[in-house]
């Protein structure tokens, strides 16, 4: 059976990258291969094996065209409540909490933020189907 490893992104600044992951999820860089043209840093939370992998291209200038095919990573977490506060206090800039409801009863309370390339990142409400 296949077993999800990780998720792969493009990145323009390393620098800002690893600073919004660690701040906004507390993910550390679990390794970090640097080759000729470009660099691969994989990401984890202490929590989960689970990596977010970040490529670096070294002649990259220009941000990446996210196109309209990308939809997003989603982490969930005890209190998002809590998690929006800090957010803000961090200057994530989190977008609004939502009620996400089904038939009259919340499927989910949720919040996105945006990493420094334009990629979302779901935050999630612990419990029910995201527990």
């Amino acid at each position: 059976m296949a077993k999800p490893v990780h998720s792969m992104i493009r990145v323009l600044d390393e620098a800002k990258s690893l600073n919004f992951y660690a701040r906004a999820f507390g993910l550390e860089v679990a390794d970090h291969l640097k080759f000729p043209d470009f660099a691969l840093i994989y990401l984890r939370h202490p929590s989960s094996p689970f990596e977010v992998e970040l490529t670096v291209n070294f002649d990259r200038k220009e941000p990446y065209a996210l196109g309209d095919g990308y939809g997003h990573l989603a982490v969930v977490v005890d209190d998002v409540v809590a998690e929006h506060l800090r957010f803000e206090r961090e200057r994530l800039s989190p977008g609004p909490l939502r009620d996400f409801k089904h038939d009259g009863k919340t499927l989910a309370r949720f919040f996105f933020v945006t990493d420094p390339d334009g990629y979302k990142i779901e935050v999630i409400q612990r419990g029910g189907r995201f527990g």
